[in-house]
């Protein structure tokens, strides 16, 4: 456990660093570029939220705020006519750019580190897959949104 709780720390130690490698990676992505249509800043904040308070999520599984963050980035990045496909993509390089991060900065120094690290891994994988899944349900309530109020103006006019 102090592993986990030392790679954690260390990852929210670097947030700021780890968002703007993101931010680097989104703005240079051939599979992303419906993210110019998302401001630098806004995707930066976002990102350093997420490694900032990864610990709280991780550790805590503090699955309410995580449901209600994902929703609200899966709506906002519909009405910024973001496609799907690309949200999930960037989910997937944040992890990735995690991934890296943890590969270069991690040092396993006893065997026994090895079994916090696969648990680190594993509540990783959960984030990330829980975080796709809310982020899609906050996209598709977004245009499920969207389509009920331009219908709702369209049955005015008519």
């Amino acid at each position: 456990m102090m592993m986990l709780y030392r790679l954690v720390r260390m990852i929210e130690a670097h947030s700021e660093a780890l968002a703007a490698c993101l931010l680097d990676r989104v703005q240079h992505s051939e599979l992303a570029p419906s993210y110019q249509n998302v401001p630098p800043e806004e995707l930066k904040e976002r990102v350093y939220e997420i490694y900032r308070h990864l610990g709280e999520w991780l550790m805590g599984k503090d699955e309410f705020h995580l449901e209600q963050r994902y929703l609200q980035i899966g709506a906002r990045r519909a009405c910024q006519r973001v496609p799907l496909s690309e949200l999930i993509w960037v989910i997937v390089l944040t992890k990735e750019n995690l991934w890296e991060f943890l590969k270069k900065e991690a040092v396993i120094e006893r065997p026994v580190e090895v079994f916090s690290e696969l648990e680190m891994l594993q509540l990783l994988e959960q984030f990330f897959d829980r975080a796709i899944y809310y982020a899609s349900a906050g996209y598709e309530l977004a245009l499920t949104d969207q389509a009920l109020k331009e219908t709702g103006a369209t049955a005015k006019k008519a």
